[in-house]
């Protein structure tokens, strides 16, 4: 699903104006990424935590020369953990519906 996809589907389920959806949602997407960007966390009950975190520095192998190792560098990664209700929901579902 795509935000534009997301747009329509609340659109016709609210018959709220697309236009303003796509300037809600937008607005809404930037400011977890502010959030994120400020290295705060972003909790949104029920559904799941984004939450900034850092990877540490490894050793990693370029896989056409395994010989040669290459050091990876930390770097921070945005995480996100699934709330309760999400996970259960999630659990629920047959793994083979996504192979």
């Amino acid at each position: 699903m795509t935000k534009r996809d997301l747009v329509v589907k609340i659109a016709k389920e609210t018959g709220f104006i697309q236009s303003d959806l796509a300037e809600v949602i937008q607005l809404t997407l930037d400011n977890i990424a502010a959030e994120l960007m400020a290295g705060r966390s972003i909790e949104l009950r029920n559904f799941g935590v984004f939450e900034i975190k850092v990877r540490k520095s490894r050793k990693g192998r370029n896989p056409n020369q395994p010989a040669n190792e290459v050091i990876i560098p930390e770097r921070a990664v945005v995480k996100f953990r699934a709330g309760k209700e999400l996970k259960e929901a999630v659990e629920k579902l047959d793994p083979k519906m996504f192979k």
